[in-house]
């Protein structure tokens, strides 16, 4: 007997500058804003039976405009949030930024001070994202999202989603996976 499959469409955030100290509630660009526009023309041609999203402004903002079209609501999940990098009294600069997340891929376990490991901050993504397919398995789903959480759900399933393709995303960028239950089945690109 096969498997009903579910669909989930991975959304990462518009382009959102940096503004620290407001990580929570930093918007979109202009170019973000139109963006967001073309991620909604994007998935208009395909089925949305839910949309939910990490609590940040500018994953949320990111689909609104999909969400106002299909006159749905974004449910917002905190353990969707981006990972938490490092506390406010370690500061990561620019130029090191890069180096310090393939630290984090390269060794699951590793944190730095007040920050998640990719293993803190993928159990709780994943918990949220296994409770979906339980409760809409057979439906589709979009999830607001971060290129890291992004990454880290991806690579609960397949582990050669690791730094390479997060360093290869872009903002935003779309994703349609595929499930067998619980299994991953396949994974595509719908970002142009």
């Amino acid at each position: 007997m096969s498997q009903i499959e579910t669909i989930v469409y991975f959304v990462r955030h518009a382009e959102s500058l940096y503004i620290a100290g407001e990580e929570r509630s930093r918007g979109l660009t202009e170019r973000g804003r139109a963006d967001a526009i073309k991620v909604k023309d994007i998935l208009l041609h395909e089925p949305v039976d839910l949309l939910i999203s990490s609590p940040y402004a500018r994953a949320v903002l990111t689909i609104r405009e999909l969400a106002d079209h299909l006159h749905k609501e974004i449910v917002p999940e905190e353990d969707l949030r981006e990972r938490q990098l490092s506390g406010e009294d370690f500061f990561l600069s620019k130029d090191r930024f890069i180096q310090a997340k393939k630290q984090l891929y390269d060794d699951p376990t590793f944190a730095f001070p007040g920050g998640e490991s990719s293993q803190q901050a993928q159990e709780r993504a994943v918990k949220v994202l296994g409770r979906y397919l339980d409760q809409y398995s057979g439906r589709s789903i979009v999830v607001g999202t971060h290129g890291d959480i992004m990454t880290l759900m991806l690579n609960y399933f397949n582990p050669a989603y690791h730094f390479d393709f997060w360093e290869s995303t872009t903002m935003p960028d779309i994703y349609k996976l595929e499930f067998q239950g619980k299994a991953l089945s396949n994974v595509t690109r719908l970002w142009e």
